[in-house]
């Protein structure tokens, strides 16, 4: 048996798989975001209650002893902690939108330009360098009592075990790895003001740390490997490792992942390069802000359940009836394939004739179109893969084949707990068979007529985004 742990942004999960990766046991629980006035946070004590609480439902329920954990979680965001691994402070989310304004003057100053030509990494509002920042400047005695800046999965791995602070270099990504050496760029901890923080930056594990659990949550002595995170191991989860081939996420972040040996840092600043468990492999990522969370907003805007939506989807025609939604939600904007700290979401086309599944539909093709720019600047030209919450509406996932005009492999359940386990088992030494492990549930082609008229729609949505983001800049 073995068991991957997801920490994901609203809800944790623990998922059990015995050795030819069939899904045996599933157990979640939700967690809070505290939102007030851009700020976005998390309680790190409730968030590890939270895990504790799902590894004991779900070992308690699988058949076999547990042979090796893999963890995974939500990446960027900043997790101070003190030498014992507890919090100083609430975590700072990944959609946190508090330092806007730096991101703002180094994107006027050529500092933000400058970090992605070292690293790859676009900055947000809502990464460890921005926030790290912020708190220097307005909360430096958090900072002062903090012996680490851990990203998510880094302090629920140090308390489940009592080691030392570590990350690996999927997390370690964005902003201040150089992808190349895969060791952390000082100057770009000195481009950031950061110099006198630098000790804050967990020490980079290269392959992933390892140890044996305390006996919270796993029995004690359990082998787990820290990493990578929830975007790199949903593409391991979903067999995503061939250059080309990519992978679309439809959570509550829409990411979207081409796997590629390519590393262009020449090109327009946005998205990331993560860096992969093998040296000059990469995930060319463009993590949009909101994924699910948009439609979500809507649902719970308009009083629609979401076991409706597909039913919905049904009752109105491809464009629905003029309605359209520029589907960028986040408080703190958008940052791929572009960053954009104050756009703000737009919907137009409604009229009194308008209907709940017009708004519905106008929302699923907002994110399809965002998906499709994210996805042809990221460079797909293979497979393409599809996980997240989303795949759970069979009408969403035919309507994201057409707006994406090709065949979706959809790979479903506890993907990124999946793909923590494959992690695990190769940094063990453990020999599974990855190809059964993330064989798909089912293939979804595009519809020829309906493709043809998105890719005509998906030219429109660029065309409203400009406005957007010259209004958003003015």
């Amino acid at each position: 048996m073995y068991v991957g742990i997801d920490v994901g942004t609203s809800t944790v999960k623990a998922a059990a798989f015995d050795a030819e990766g069939r899904e045996l046991a599933v157990a979640s629980r939700p967690v809070d975001l505290a939102l007030h006035g851009g700020f976005v946070e998390q309680d790190m004590d409730e968030l590890y209650g939270a895990v504790v609480a799902v590894l004991e439902e779900v070992t308690s329920r699988a058949p076999d002893p547990i042979e090796l954990a893999g963890l995974t979680g939500q990446g960027d965001g900043v997790w101070l902690v003190d030498a014992e691994g507890r919090p100083v402070r609430p975590a700072a989310s990944w959609m946190d939108g508090r330092a806007h304004e730096l991101v703002d003057r180094w994107l006027a100053d050529g500092t933000f330009e400058a970090v992605f030509r070292r690293t790859g990494s676009a900055m947000f509002p809502g990464c460890p360098g921005p926030l790290l920042a912020w708190l220097d400047s307005h909360e430096p005695k958090a900072l002062d009592a903090a012996t680490a800046a851990l990203y998510c999965k880094d302090m629920v791995f140090q308390r489940l075990t009592g080691t030392g602070p570590t990350t690996d270099v999927s997390d370690a990504s964005m902003p201040f790895l150089d992808p190349r050496t895969r060791t952390y760029d000082n100057g770009v901890v000195e481009l950031l003001g950061l110099a006198r923080r630098r000790g804050l930056l967990a020490p980079v594990s290269d392959p992933v740390a390892t140890a044996h659990t305390l006996g919270e949550g796993l029995p004690a002595g359990t082998r787990i490997a820290n990493g990578p995170y929830d975007l790199p191991a949903c593409a391991l989860g979903a067999g995503v490792t061939s250059p080309g081939d990519g992978l679309l996420i439809v959570g509550t972040c829409l990411a979207s992942l081409v796997a590629t040996t390519d590393l262009d840092l020449a090109g327009e600043p946005a998205g990331l390069y993560i860096n992969t468990d093998r040296p000059g492999h990469w995930l060319r990522a463009m993590p949009a802000m909101v994924g699910t969370a948009a439609l979500d907003w809507v649902l719970s805007t308009t009083g629609v359940r979401h076991e409706e939506v597909d039913g919905l989807l049904a009752e109105t025609p491809p464009g629905a009836n003029g309605v359209r939604v520029l589907p960028y939600f986040a408080p703190s904007g958008e940052r791929a394939p572009f960053v954009e700290p104050r756009l703000r979401a737009e919907l137009t086309g409604v009229s009194l004739e308008s209907t709940r599944a017009d708004l519905v539909r106008a929302t699923c093709e907002g994110i399809g179109y965002a998906a499709r720019h994210c996805l042809q600047a990221a460079g797909l030209t293979g497979t393409l893969a599809v996980c997240g919450g989303g795949t759970r509406s069979p009408a969403w996932m035919r309507l994201l084949a057409d707006v994406l005009g090709r065949p979706l492999r959809v790979v479903e359940g506890e993907v990124g707990a999946r793909g923590a386990v494959l992690a695990a088992a190769e940094r063990y030494g453990v020999t599974l068979d990855a190809e059964a492990w993330t064989r798909p549930t089912a293939v979804v082609e595009p519809d020829a007529g309906r493709a043809a008229y998105y890719t005509e729609g998906y030219e429109e949505h660029l065309a409203r985004l400009a406005e957007a983001r010259g209004r958003a800049r003015a």
